[in-house]
């Protein structure tokens, strides 16, 4: 078995075994290593991991990692979409154990991308029907005349009040979420969800500039590398415009420097592995120079935070991040699904076999 096939069935096992998918098919949003407990199942997580299984299943062929994708989204059909409301709210609990009741519009989106990825794949038109609801209602509930609500209270859908934070405000980071419109679009022919795709591609590139750094603290300025890096990957379907390319060729950049200066401090694996897919999205697609040596490190850095454990719940997974080279105590499943994705096209790269689908783009 190759070293790529090694990582990808190990962290496939770990979502496959580990009990961060509930027998309901919902997905935990991380487990805590020094606590031995699981969070919350959450909707935008499940989301994500219905990606990541297509994407392992396609990678091996295994039909347990189909399966279990599938699970996931009728999960997200059948028990986390809210009929009477109209939206997936951001938490699912069956023992009572609920957090607040909200709704985020990156997570819908995420959720989205992942029920369409699933009808793709099976066809079957229930996944279809219910992105695109989930989909109309982020047209519908988050929009206003000149910024995104990123989060909704329940059930009166209540625009929550902006604060400084990057997940409470609107903000670039939110066109990775609208890539759901732009693949309704595809699969209904619907203008209005191009259309909403299109404006928000507009704000972004207006207001991206002044999300890096939006901190003072290094260890914040590392969080809001991943949102920014979520701008940069909304960005894929327009990298046939000189703009958007120019935009992204420096945006690899603005990150790399970021990262490379707090990675000392503080680092997420997260942003690791998404800057290094970002690059080879932009080499693939728009033929933008791959800073090799940037790249190597990245993968490198990234095989680091894999789990080598004895303890099921962990083994495979891929820890959030390290502070001062002591690795957090989150074994978390975005971590693992951007880690291994990551990986794997870099794999591809090195053998010739690179295909940066963007919709394959977890």
């Amino acid at each position: 078995m190759s070293y790529s096939e090694t990582f990808i069935q190990a962290a496939g096992a770990w979502f496959l075994n580990s009990g961060i998918q509930a027998d309901s098919g919902g997905v935990a949003r991380f487990y805590r290593s020094d606590a031995g407990k699981y969070a919350r199942v959450s909707t935008e997580i499940t989301g994500y991991t219905v990606s990541t299984l297509l994407f392992v299943y396609e990678r091996t062929q295994q039909t347990a990692y189909l399966d279990a994708a599938l699970r996931a989204a009728r999960f997200l059909t059948r028990k986390a979409w809210d009929a009477d409301l109209g939206t997936f709210p951001f938490e699912h609990s069956s023992n009572g154990d609920a957090g607040p009741a909200l709704a985020y519009f990156f997570d819908c989106g995420i959720i989205v991308r992942g029920l369409l990825g699933a009808w793709r794949i099976s066809r079957e038109a229930e996944f279809r029907e219910a992105a695109i609801a989930g989909g109309r209602s982020m047209l519908a509930d988050f929009r206003a005349t000149n910024a995104i609500h990123p989060i909704l209270a329940l059930p009166e859908k209540r625009p929550v009040e902006y604060e400084p934070r990057w997940s409470a405000s609107p903000g670039c980071y939110q066109l990775k979420s609208a890539l759901a419109w732009r693949e309704l679009f595809e699969a209904t022919g619907d203008t209005a969800f191009l259309r909403a795709y299109e404006s928000l591609v507009e704000t972004a590139l207006e207001n991206e500039q002044g999300f890096l750094p939006g901190e003072t603290n290094l260890e914040r300025v590392m969080d809001r590398l991943h949102p920014y890096i979520y701008f940069l990957e909304g960005l894929t379907p327009l990298l046939d415009r000189s703009d958007c390319v120019e935009v992204f060729r420096n945006g690899l950049v603005r990150a790399g420097k970021f990262l490379a200066e707090i990675a000392p401090l503080f680092v997420r694996s997260d942003v690791y592995a998404q800057l290094l897919r970002a690059r080879l999205y932009g080499e693939s697609i728009a033929g933008i120079p791959l800073d090799v040596r940037a790249a190597e490190h990245e993968a490198g850095q990234v095989s680091s935070f894999q789990v080598a454990s004895d303890d099921p719940r962990m083994a495979g997974g891929f820890w959030f991040g390290r502070k001062a080279n002591q690795a957090t105590p989150f074994v978390n499943p975005v971590s693992t699904a951007f880690c291994v994705q990551a990986l794997a096209l870099w794999h591809d790269r090195g053998n010739s076999s690179l295909e940066a689908r963007r919709h394959s783009l977890i």
